[in-house]
Formats: C-alpha cells, sequence, structure tokens
C-alpha cells in the first residue's frame, strides 16, 4: 500500500533563510539541540549536504520499535528549495516499510515570507497495515515551527543595526 501526507507551515522568514537550514547539513545540527524529543542525535556518514549525503538518525529512548535509521540525500535543489531524502536501511524498513522519503520544500510567499512543505512518502508491506498509523507528519510540523523560529532569531540582530 502506498500513501503520502503533507504538512504545511507558513512562516515570516524569507525563504533563502529557512533553506540555509533545510538546504544544508546546519538542519542535521540542529534538529537535536531544538527538538531533543524527536531526534536524540543526527550523526554525518558521509557526504557534504548534497545528494549523496548519508545520515544516521537516533530516536530518542521509548519509542517502541524505533532506535535508528539511515537516509540519503536523493535531491538537494538549491535553485526551487527542494531536499528529498529516502530511507536506506534501519528500523523504519524493519518495521515492514518498503519505502520511506520525505522531501522538504521552501515555497517563497514573499520578500519576508514562505511556507514550508513537509512531504512524506512511504510505501507498506502488505502484511502490515497498522504501519500506516506510524506515519505522521507531527515531526516534521514541529521541526518547521523550530526553524522558522531560529530562522526570525538569527534574523533580529541584522533587522536592529
Amino acid at each position: 500500500m502506498k500513501g503520502s501526507k503533507v504538512h504545511e507551515h507558513e512562516a515570516d522568514v524569507p525563504a533563502s533563510e529557512l533553506w540555509a537550514i533545510y538546504g544544508t547539513l546546519h538542519a542535521a545540527e540542529l534538529l537535536p539541540k531544538l527538538l531533543p524529543h524527536v531526534l536524540a542525535k543526527v550523526e554525518l556518514i558521509s557526504g557534504d549536504g548534497g545528494v549523496g549525503t548519508i545520515l544516521e538518525l537516533t530516536f530518542p529512548p521509548g519509542i517502541p520499535g524505533l532506535e535508528s535509521y539511515k537516509e540519503k540525500f536523493i535531491k538537494v535543489d538549491n535553485e526551487n528549495y527542494i531536499k528529498e531524502a529516502q530511507t536506506i536501511e534501519g528500523d523504519l524498513l524493519k518495521l515492514g516499510f518498503l519505502y520511506y522519503m520525505i522531501r522538504f520544500e521552501v515555497i517563497p510567499k514573499g520578500p519576508n515570507s514562505s511556507v514550508i512543505r513537509s512531504t512524506i512518502e512511504y510505501e507498506i508491506d502488505d502484511a502490515h497495515p497498522e504501519l500506516e498509523a506510524m506515519v505522521s507528519t507531527a515531526a516534521l510540523a514541529a521541526t518547521a515551527e523550530k526553524f522558522s523560529e531560529h530562522a526570525k532569531e538569527k534574523m533580529a540582530p541584522q533587522a536592529a543595526a
């Protein structure tokens, strides 16, 4: 069974400022700091943040069946602000997901506003229909909110100067 779930977050931050986080390895550094309840650790396995980069994401203790997984950046489009990361090994696949990919799009709305669209595309082994309930955009929504706040705080001293 295939499916997808989407979350959109409006931010009063320029798309370029958000892409400076989403489009780089800065996101991997920030996630455990800003959202330790979502990800305990993000480790760079290989790459420089471009296509082919591999990260290992470790969940905080307490999520049954989920300890960690590895994802590979399969698309990093710096012109259109799109990044796709596909799960290549780990607990998500062991649970029965055949395919699990997250796409981040930062869409400019105006000079100082944008939309962060986070999409999860997945395919589940027919023997595990209960896995669909595990697919949630809640962590991506929290990430979009925190990254927006972080980008806005980073811009504040420039605006005051």
